[in-house]
């Protein structure tokens, strides 16, 4: 096999990342996976139960999402890991056939509070579904993930609440390491990565000793989570930019559960290299869609009879097809469309968004594109 060959199948094998160019501490990177190589900074659609809600497979790729992020826990509930196995896996049950990540339920340790007892050996849950009791160690969300056939297995972990106090924050991160070197212990199928979970809330030093002793157990790759859970958004900021400090530059940084358009931006100029976010497909199905010019709400009055697209300077296929007067239409009137369409947009929006902040970064010039992306996000939709 000639050098040129062998550099080549080293590229695409799973795990290996490439930093291609960097403009600062911002990366232009790629991460090779099972299912092909995905570009970073990526931002990943939200597909919880397998599916970006309102769009199927072939818009996704249209609009250009390499990578998709669904949620362990739910698949798990249902229909069910070992059924998803049994059909074939994700990604032949969803009709993907790029990359998957799969958050592994430790946000459902924050967010379903109410229907869950903590303790050292796992996460006892009382289903949201039907009520039954369900208790998850980390080896049986690897198993779960696993059986999915996911490309990227995420570890479990205890994401603590904003407000939580420097000692809950603490037993939180402890217990979170000690979950993840049992999931690093814990056999993946052929191709598979797994990235840990730095925690440690909102306080620097716990983030930073968190992410030193995640390094140690040598991951493929490494995400900061238990961010925008209710702490102030000056205080994500810092925290996010002291924390990808300790991450390793060979190996991606995932950010979890973030996604303001202008947050993206700055994230990324901190070395960030992976996102996502549930905005773009929620506000979408409520009205509220993401343009060049800022946050547009096409429920209003005023865009009754505006024939304008939402956003003029899009070449998505909503923006192509419809005005801003018939999107208000099929949102006041709860259309299914109306959700679909708005999903769409915003989704194209990000994925352009992240394009363009991949060429700004080959082309050593992100800060001063972020400058006048920034003002124009902030400038008003009818400015």
């Amino acid at each position: 096999m000639s050098l040129a060959a062998t550099k080549r199948e080293e590229s695409t094998r799973p795990g290996t990342f490439e930093v291609l160019a960097a403009d600062g501490p911002a990366r232009r990177g790629r991460l090779a996976t099972a299912h092909g190589c995905f570009d970073t900074p990526a931002f990943m659609p939200v597909a919880t139960q397998g599916t970006v809600k309102g769009l199927t497979p072939a818009q996704l790729r249209e609009l250009g999402a390499q990578i998709v992020l669904s949620n362990a826990y739910h698949l798990s509930l249902r229909p069910g890991s070992q059924l998803i196995r049994d059909l074939g896996g994700l990604h032949r049950f969803m009709g993907w056939d790029g990359p998957i990540l799969t958050d592994s339920g430790g946000y459902q340790i924050f967010s379903l509070a109410a229907l869950r007892k903590i303790s050292d050996a796992g996460v006892e849950f009382r289903s949201h579904v039907d009520g039954a009791a369900i208790f998850l160690s980390p080896e049986d969300v690897v198993r779960i993930q696993v059986d999915l056939g996911v490309d990227i297995i995420m570890v479990l972990d205890e994401c603590a609440p904003g407000e939580s106090s420097r000692d809950e924050a603490q037993r939180a991160a402890e217990r979170s390491f000690a979950w993840a070197e049992r999931c690093r212990a814990t056999a993946t199928g052929d191709g598979q990565l797994m990235f840990g979970i730095v925690q440690g809330g909102i306080y620097p030093e716990l983030r930073v000793a968190n992410a030193r002793k995640l390094v140690t157990l040598n991951f493929p790759g490494y995400a900061v989570g238990g961010l925008s859970v209710g702490e102030d958004r000056a205080i994500t900021m810092a925290v996010a930019e002291g924390t990808v400090a300790e991450l390793p530059s060979n190996r991606p940084r995932y950010l979890m559960g973030v996604g303001l358009p202008e947050d993206l931006i700055r994230f990324v100029n901190m070395g960030y290299d992976m996102f996502d976010c549930v905005l773009p497909t929620r506000n979408g199905r409520n009205g509220m869609l993401f343009t060049s010019r800022g946050k547009l709400n096409v429920r209003l009055a005023r865009y009754a009879r505006d024939e304008r697209p939402a956003d003029p300077d899009c070449t998505c296929y909503s923006c192509r097809s419809f005005s801003r007067a018939y999107l208000r239409h099929l949102s006041q009137t709860n259309e299914m469309l109306g959700g679909a369409m708005a999903s769409l947009h915003n989704l194209h929006f990000y994925q352009t968004l992240m394009r363009e902040m991949r060429a700004a970064i080959e082309a050593n010039r992100l800060a001063a594109w972020s400058s006048v992306a920034l003002v124009q996000l902030n400038e008003g939709i009818d400015a």
